[in-house]
């Protein structure tokens, strides 16, 4: 990441942004899933897939097979909502003040 991206990352940096209702419901739903059902998710499907390609299946192999890339990106995102909030209002660490005027300075 160059400073030119961080800049422009800090420049579109809004706080006054919201999630919707949806994105909110979507959130507390999936906070209460353990964040590791993902990961035990994409562990087995894999399994599965060998399974399933020893089986000489391999159409269904190559399906199931397409399934632990999504289920990890599901679990970065749960834990990621986790952590931070979809709209940045969790108890995660704020930005200090003057936070932006260094990112600006970067890039000089």
């Amino acid at each position: 990441m160059d400073a030119s991206s961080i800049k422009e990352a800090a420049d579109n940096y809004n706080p006054d942004h919201k999630e919707g209702p949806v994105a909110r419901s979507i959130e507390e739903y999936t906070a209460k899933l353990p964040s590791d059902l993902f990961l035990w998710a994409a562990l087995g499907s894999m399994a599965v897939s060998a399974t399933l390609k020893i089986m000489k299946k391999d159409d269904e192999a190559l399906f199931v097979g397409q399934w632990p890339a999504p289920f990890l990106l599901l679990g970065l995102y749960n834990k990621l909502v986790k952590v931070k909030g979809s709209d940045g209002e969790k108890d995660g660490p704020e930005r200090p003040e003057g936070a932006n005027a260094e990112v600006r300075n970067a890039g000089k």
